[in-house]
């Protein structure tokens, strides 16, 4: 069995690593503040983002307690004693005055069986004052930032309008990582004219940096987006299911092994999904990457 796993995962899991830090169940609710982020003030925002990311957060309308609460009572029935880490996920989560940030952090830290927040945002949105708070907050629960980069290369974040560089984002998880707060890295496998060696090369740089965890996503086109758009009069290749398993398990066996895998595939719903088709059915991918990487007999971190 693979160190740091309960199961036939290959790879660190999520789960593994909260129940070694906690000893128990943990859950991520999903929450939404209403945030935009500098890119969509700056011009249309990434290629591939729908009208808001993180679809599946809570509803803005709702204040950020009801929101949460909500999700809280459905899984205190099945799992009664876990607990839970405040997922700010839609939006840019550190792009608004930092009063508005304190107010709805400190709100969800004050739920009881809270652990812990988890804050998406870009690198081109954390203000000197914000990260102070942050590594303030640091100090008293268990913070995760997270941080889109989606690729390294210059073509491919010029391509899907990222909106910051390479440098950017290197010089904000230095100043994270020096404030001793966790990073967790979102990539994107199959964006257009990258190859498998690119797409490689991007885990071996982030292996460099030393971040501590990562969510790998399969480029998927989202009906009502500049990409959509974009593939309608330029139709490019999109990763089969094979290939895309095959990419991932390659860039795992050259993942450090320390780095928690938060997510390996993607999910998006179906009514607004243009393609591809396969990722609809999210837990055949899983399945098929772990019988695959047993299959080939490696693990993750293997070729290091």
């Amino acid at each position: 069995m693979f160190l740091y796993s309960f199961d036939n995962k290959r790879y660190h899991t999520l789960n593994y690593f909260y129940k070694k830090k906690f000893g128990k169940k943990v859950f991520k609710v999903s929450l939404n503040m209403g945030l935009t982020c500098p890119n969509k003030r700056n011009g249309t925002g990434c290629i591939f983002c729908s009208n808001s990311s993180g679809d599946f957060a809570g509803n803005p309308r709702d204040d950020i307690v009801t929101q949460f609460e909500s999700v809280k009572g459905m899984m205190e029935k099945k799992w009664p004693d876990a607990y839970y880490i405040g997922y700010f996920q839609a939006g840019t989560n550190t792009y608004a005055p930092l009063d508005v940030l304190k107010k709805n952090y400190e709100a969800i830290l004050s739920i009881p069986n809270v652990v812990g927040l988890s804050i998406a945002t870009r690198s081109d949105a954390i203000s000197k004052e914000v990260m102070d708070y942050l590594e303030e907050l640091n100090q008293r629960t268990f913070l995760t930032v997270e941080l889109g980069l989606q690729s390294i290369h210059e073509k491919s974040l010029s391509f899907i309008n990222r909106g910051h560089t390479l440098e950017n984002f290197t010089e904000c998880v230095g100043e994270l990582k020096k404030r001793g707060i966790p990073v967790v890295v979102h990539i994107i496998n199959g964006l257009p004219n990258e190859t498998k060696e690119d797409m490689i090369e991007t885990i071996k740089y982030l292996n460099d940096l030393g971040i501590d965890g990562i969510k790998i996503h399969m480029l998927h086109i989202l009906k009502d987006t500049p990409l959509a758009l974009y593939y309608k009069k330029h139709p490019f290749h999109v990763l089969t299911k094979e290939e895309y398993i095959d990419i991932v398990i390659a860039q795992l066996t050259y993942l450090n092994p320390n780095i928690v895998i938060h997510r390996i595939t993607g999910d998006p719903k179906k009514e607004d999904l243009v393609a591809p088709d396969w990722l609809l059915k999210k837990f055949c991918v899983l399945n098929d990457i772990d019988k695959e990487m047993k299959k080939r007999d490696v693990t993750q971190g293997c070729l290091l």
